[in-house]
């Protein structure tokens, strides 16, 4: 079953934290921070008239979605549908993203990879078989959304 996002709680907690556009994963992370009791997810969000699933990042508290990166997507809760491969505690976060900067101090330490042996998933996102399926899904759910468009078209 599928929370709804709170869309009034998405907005406050964009201007709170500041979130910029193209930025969904630092979004999702300063959000994650600054709610605390939120869960991190990493996964797939499908927008109708997309081609592709995008790589995205939101939050999961127990009855709703919030999603910083809400402001700068142009949709309704009604026009988005999210597709979840990882999710982690503020406490896994945190320490994911210093072993990365430990790690990897070059690189951008998010989005968080998921359980090896990686693959691609879109166009950036590595991650194991939660990534796969939830990928799979999402490319599903376009599909879906495309054969309703062609059929309204007709």
């Amino acid at each position: 079953m599928n929370k709804p996002l709170d869309e009034a709680r998405s907005q406050e907690l964009a201007q709170h934290v500041k979130s910029k556009t193209k930025a969904t994963f630092d979004n999702a992370y300063r959000g994650a921070l600054a709610t605390k009791t939120a869960t991190y997810v990493q996964g797939f969000l499908v927008i109708p008239g997309r081609r592709k699933p995008l790589e995205h990042a939101w939050l999961e508290l127990d009855d709703c979605l919030i999603d910083p990166s809400l402001p700068y997507l142009n949709r309704g809760s009604q026009d988005l549908y999210y597709f979840p491969a990882q999710r982690l505690s503020v406490k896994q976060l945190k320490a994911a993203v210093e072993e990365a900067k430990e790690d990897y101090p070059e690189d951008p330490s998010l989005p968080i990879y998921g359980t090896a042996p990686y693959a691609y998933y879109g166009d950036l996102m590595l991650g194991g078989e939660e990534y796969q399926a939830a990928y799979q899904a999402a490319e599903g759910k376009c599909r879906e959304l495309k054969q309703q468009e062609i059929a309204e078209n007709n």
